[in-house]
């Protein structure tokens, strides 16, 4: 008796593959959804069923497993004798450096996201990268902290990625310095926030916002179910 192996990719990820030969085109639309679905060896009843939303679940999707190679490719790499904004550039450059050869659907999903009734899927899929982000780097803060960092660093991430969609410079140098100088913007408002919870006088500032936080972000005791990520109980 022969024991056989199913290899076939998930139903999500034969989606994703197949979309991704004709967004460049059509953007992430229903036309790629439903020559996605086609293409896959699906109907479109069967497409629908795991991406009830048509091309956004699949442009999620995308943004997804973008986030999932980026954290493989961090756990393998032995980052300890970089400083700790080297490593969060790092994951930043490899995090698009994985999607290089998919350039054009990240321009494609920027637009579909900028617009008003998928804006705020677009904020949450920011923020889940710059979770994957910090947890990949071993963040471990569970105070307002683990707040500005995800805030702070989603705002980088999304500037960094427009740079980039622009950018024509040779290895995407003009990305890197661009990004360089974005992390430097961020290190000196870390200092600067450290500086305020050392001095005597301005640390009674911080004792408000970090006591909200702390009630506010507490995963699984009951955090509102809109926000995104580890927010949500």
């Amino acid at each position: 008796m022969t024991e056989t192996t199913d290899h076939t990719p998930d139903s999500m990820a034969r989606l994703v593959e197949a979309a991704l030969m004709h967004v460049p085109f059509d953007g992430w639309s229903e036309a790629s959804f439903k020559a996605a679905a086609g293409d896959a060896g699906m109907t479109v009843a069967e497409a629908r069923a795991i991406c009830p939303r048509g091309a956004v679940d699949l442009a999620l999707a995308f943004h997804a497993q973008g986030d999932a190679a980026m954290v493989a490719k961090l756990a393998e790499t032995d980052l300890t004798a970089l400083r700790y904004s080297d490593r969060v550039a790092f994951a930043i450059r490899t995090r698009l450096d994985l999607v290089e050869h998919d350039k054009e659907a990240v321009r494609r999903g920027v637009t579909l996201f900028a617009l008003p009734m998928h804006a705020a899927d677009g904020a949450r899929a920011l923020w889940q990268t710059a979770d994957a982000i910090w947890t990949a780097l071993g963040d471990t803060s569970d105070d307002l902290n683990w707040y500005t960092k995800r805030a702070t660093l989603s705002g980088v991430y999304s500037s960094t990625v427009l740079y980039w969609l622009g950018d024509q410079s040779m290895d995407h140098a003009a990305t890197w310095a661009f990004l360089e100088r974005r992390i430097d913007d961020v290190m000196r408002f870390e200092r600067a926030k450290k500086a305020m919870r050392e001095n005597k006088l301005l640390k009674p500032l911080m004792a408000g916002p970090e006591w909200l936080a702390a009630r506010v972000k507490a995963p699984g005791k009951g955090a509102p179910a809109d926000l995104p990520g580890r927010w949500r109980g």
